[in-house]
């Protein structure tokens, strides 16, 4: 049996080659708490819709890989307390088991550019983790091996940015800053760290995107936007609460799985509810780029079947 499902306008859409971004789903079940969840994925593929391109959110359902998903499906996803969250070494077992998953960007990734779709917004990816250099996530080896544009708000602010760029670096996954310079460190808009090129607009992004493809090079492109000035958070703030977070995580055992949710509960409870403002906005600035992005290679005939 064909594991993948895709919803009537998806379908529709990579028929017509229409432009599409793709969307994971863990930010709906691990990153944002209800019922945020629930109104920014309306809202996010709200974004999309309205710059004239398709979203399709993905996440596993009942076993079965479903690309595009219904308002129904939307709220049941953001119910689920106990849904899988989903890397590349999840899929065959939620698939397999017939069980609930949400995709991270690894797995969201390898979707999208299984469905053809070249285009994906998130809110930030994974990365080296702080004190633990040898705990890389996934969604770095994806980036080198998958040609899917990955557009987002630079890691999550929880990791090693430094080590996070340098291995990507290694792994030859080129980092373009959108209007800017500096690589953004999702909840403030400058890491200090600088991009490998700076992209005006959407029609440069897809130029470097349309000769990474013809070149033949492996992999995808990161597409690094900064969270919008009105909803930045000083510096000082993110790490004053990321610090104490961790501290707390550490004295009340907090450990796995359950350690990003918690780390995220309470950098908005220290933040009062600063970060979540800050996730959101960058998460609909990001969906809007993609569209765009999207748009542009659509427009010059480009599309990731070919």
């Amino acid at each position: 049996m064909n594991p993948f499902s895709f919803s009537a306008s998806v379908e529709t859409a990579l028929r017509e080659q229409r432009p599409m971004v793709a969307l994971e789903s863990t930010v709906i079940t691990h990153g944002l708490g209800w019922p945020h969840n629930l109104e920014t994925a309306r809202r996010i593929e709200l974004v999309i819709v309205d710059e004239q391109a398709q979203p399709a959110t993905i996440a596993v359902l009942a076993g079965r890989v479903t690309v595009g998903l219904d308002d129904a499906q939307l709220i049941a996803l953001a119910q689920d307390t106990a849904v899988r969250k989903c890397s590349i070494r999840d899929l065959g077992i939620v698939v397999g088991m017939h069980l609930n998953g949400s995709t991270t960007v690894a797995a969201t990734m390898f979707i999208a550019q299984h469905s053809g779709i070249g285009v994906f917004a998130t809110g930030g990816i994974g990365g080296v983790h702080r004190g633990h250099p040898y705990d890389v996530s996934t969604d770095l080896t994806e980036l080198s091996r998958t040609a899917v544009t990955v557009v987002c708000s630079g890691p999550k602010a929880l990791l090693d940015l430094s080590l996070t760029f340098e291995h990507l670096e290694t792994l030859g996954v080129p980092i373009i800053g959108y209007q800017t310079d500096m690589i953004p460190a999702f909840y403030t808009r400058s890491s200090g760290i600088p991009a490998d090129i700076c992209a005006e607009s959407p029609a440069d992004v897809a130029k470097i995107v349309q000769a990474h493809r013809a070149l033949g090079l492996p992999g995808g492109e990161l597409l690094c936007v900064p969270v919008p000035r009105e909803d930045e958070l000083p510096q000082q703030m993110v790490d004053q609460a990321i610090t104490e977070a961790h501290q707390l995580a550490a004295a009340q055992g907090i450990h796995g799985a359950a350690t990003t949710p918690f780390l995220l509960s309470q950098i908005a409870r220290l933040t009062q509810g600063a970060s979540v403002r800050a996730n959101i906005s960058l998460l609909l600035n990001n969906a809007r780029v993609a569209a765009q992005v999207a748009n542009e290679l659509s427009l010059h005939g480009f599309a990731e079947r070919d």
